[in-house]
């Protein structure tokens, strides 16, 4: 398996090494002479940031930007690591998300809370805080340039209240997160990617998620480059795709809501989504025995029904 690889346009993917192979992604990107890191991983992708630039002859100096989507610790975990390594960079972080750079003990109590504390430390370690003067909040539709290349940050609520999304119009591509879902490379097939949409908790909009796909889809991006994982082509026929996804995902959360008590929403719901998604990739041919999807996307099912929960819980 290669830990990187270039895609053109001076950006390359490189795997984190969160959980497992091509689980998560950072994108490095070079122009004219300046880099711009986005997403960060965790702490475990610090060293392999810097492992990637020795490899490559690109000087850590040469850093200008480290872009984390939304605060998500799987997007921003090795974020304070990695700052600390580049006093001349600056980290462009979301307005919401800004105060939870500079000060992660929130963060840091929140996942503890639901990792447990040993395995949040082996897998997150402690979240280091952002000097205040190394960080640049970016607003809505505003513009950085990298070299000659134009960055646009788009606000895409949804998922979180703090993703933005970047616009690339050198490879005409957005940089999504997890605004534009998931689509792991095992599950590819000839019929294309197998995307669907992530609704984990706390934030969980579907009304502004499905509103952030539309504002993507609307400035007739060439690909996308998710962190989950890699780029994809045909923009408009996965974000039509996700939008009905996230339709289905809240009729069967209401569902659920209307038929099972409480107590078992919980379980009801990752029951439904895996069987829904485990009929859907029945049909997509890729390459995996059936027994295999199940390992591929169940830690997903169970935090998209988590977030589908805390959802019903507001309704």
């Amino acid at each position: 398996m290669k830990r990187s690889e270039y895609l053109g346009w001076g950006t390359y993917v490189l795997d984190t090494a969160f959980q497992r192979a091509q689980m998560a992604a950072c994108y490095v990107m070079v122009n004219e002479g300046e880099i711009a890191i986005i997403e960060t991983g965790t702490k475990d992708t610090v060293p392999l940031i810097f492992e990637f630039l020795s490899e490559h002859g690109l000087e850590t100096n040469a850093i200008k930007y480290v872009m984390p989507t939304h605060v998500h610790l799987d997007h921003a975990g090795g974020a304070g690591l990695l700052m600390q390594a580049l006093p001349h960079a600056q980290l462009v972080v979301h307005p919401q998300g800004a105060r939870h750079m500079i000060d992660p003990s929130k963060l840091q109590a929140g996942a503890t809370a639901v990792y447990g504390e040993a395995m949040f430390n082996q897998t997150y370690g402690d979240l280091l805080p952002i000097d205040p003067s190394q960080i640049l909040i970016i607003e809505d539709n505003q513009s950085l340039k990298l070299g000659n290349r134009s960055l646009t940050f788009l606000d895409t609520p949804g998922h979180a209240r703090h993703h933005y999304c970047i616009y690339d119009e050198l490879s005409a591509g957005f940089f999504t997160g997890d605004t534009f879902g998931l689509a792991y490379q095992e599950l590819n097939s000839p019929k294309g990617p197998f995307i669907f949409p992530t609704t984990t908790p706390v934030q969980f909009d579907p009304d502004a998620l499905k509103a952030s796909i539309e504002r993507l889809l609307s400035y007739q991006p060439e690909r996308m480059f998710l962190t989950h994982f890699g780029m994809v082509l045909k923009p408009q026929e996965l974000g039509a795709r996700l939008i009905k996804l996230v339709d289905v995902y809240v009729e069967m959360a209401l569902r659920v809501k209307q038929t099972i008590p409480r107590e078992q929403w919980l379980e009801a719901l990752n029951k439904e989504l895996l069987g829904y998604l485990m009929d859907e990739l029945a049909q997509h041919q890729t390459d995996l025995k059936p027994s295999e999807y199940s390992q591929v996307i169940a830690s997903d099912v169970l935090l998209n029904a988590q977030g589908l929960e805390v959802w019903l819980s507001r309704q």
